[in-house]
């Protein structure tokens, strides 16, 4: 799609905002065809106090908020996390680096610029295939654990609280992760290390700041197409302006911004370890004709090279085995991704 890396090599969609262009064509992807682009205020996505799942609390009332999570997980396939332990003013900091950096001239953030093929680094996601659109947005997307396979080269040196701050959310939101993931397992009645070892030791985290700049055309043009992600699951902490969109029962959702909650999405290999149990919603950003917008997606994925599964003891009789083992699966969900369509299909029996 030449026509398309032409755009993203050439002009960011920051840039064309600041220069006063008009969405060029390969932009426009609105036609109706995305889901019934209706919205419900009625049924907000449900709200959970991770801190329940704390072995501190009666066993009579952590067993009535994990039968919640499970019910949450099996309809809406996310919720708003609060009693994470992360303060307010901490995570009011990560998002300021976020909106720090992309508010720096472009010079200084194309120095971390990446290629139409790549991933990892400042521009667009990879080129998609011919008759894909664009997305209305920006990101810096960085690998943030294990230590290793960090690229220094992509981690902006300005602002210069950016790197102590990422690395200090890194460390928290791993933490968060291990809570997720055993009240997940409980609430399915699995031992509860039984998705951390899913994910194995070397499960990664990867960070992506986003940044939704304003649209004169918000009706026709999106900030992230629909998709479902490919990760175990995704932790997703948002500003105080609207625009994430949940897809349920054919009705577009808005998610509300809630400044002390992280949104905590499923992702397609949940639903496969969870034999289909857990959903792994659409979704998709607006875009917004007077406001910017600025979220920070952390998406937590199992190792690479271990093969993911339905768990053993979620296949019974009445439950069959749905989903064959995947390895790599992150690789041929982007294939598909670039195509406008979801994966997950691959890994179906």
């Amino acid at each position: 799609m030449a026509g398309a890396a032409e755009i993203l090599l050439s002009k960011r969609v920051q840039e064309m905002v600041l220069n006063g262009e008009q969405p060029p064509e390969l932009y426009i992807s609105r036609d109706g065809s995305e889901g019934v682009d209706v919205c419900s205020a009625s049924t907000p996505v449900p709200i959970v106090d991770i801190s329940f799942f704390s072995s501190s609390v009666p066993s009579d009332v952590q067993g009535e908020e994990l039968q919640k999570l499970r019910s949450i997980l099996s309809t809406w396939g996310c919720f708003q996390a609060i009693g994470h332990g992360i303060p307010t003013s901490f995570l009011d900091e990560v998002r300021q680096v976020g909106r720090e950096f992309f508010e720096q001239p472009m010079g200084e953030k194309k120095k971390y610029a990446k290629g139409v093929n790549e991933f990892a680094g400042y521009g667009a996601d990879p080129v998609p295939e011919e008759g894909q659109f664009l997305d209305w947005s920006d990101r810096l997307f960085l690998d943030v654990y294990p230590e290793d396979l960090k690229q220094a080269i992509y981690w902006p040196e300005n602002p210069k609280s950016f790197r102590k701050i990422l690395e200090e959310y890194t460390v928290k939101i791993r933490k968060v992760t291990e809570v997720i993931s055993r009240g997940m397992a409980k609430s399915l009645q699995l031992q509860e290390n039984c998705f951390l070892d899913h994910f194995g030791e070397r499960a990664t985290l990867q960070a992506r700041f986003n940044y939704y700049s304003c649209c004169q055309r918000p009706e026709v043009v999106l900030g992230l197409k629909p998709h479902s992600d490919s990760s175990g699951y995704t932790l997703i902490l948002q500003d105080d302006v609207q625009g994430l969109q949940i897809l349920k029962h054919q009705q577009w959702v808005t998610v509300p911004t809630i400044s002390n909650a992280i949104l905590v999405l499923m992702g397609d290999q949940m639903q496969i370890m969870t034999n289909g149990i857990f959903k792994s919603p659409v979704h998709r950003v607006l875009s917004n004709s007077t406001r910017e917008r600025l979220s920070v997606a952390m998406f937590y994925t199992p190792e690479p090279d271990k093969d993911i599964g339905p768990e053993d003891s979620l296949i019974r009789e009445d439950k069959p085995r749905l989903f064959k083992k995947v390895r790599n699966y992150a690789s041929t969900h982007l294939e598909y991704y670039q195509r406008g369509m979801r994966a997950i299909h691959v890994a179906e029996i």
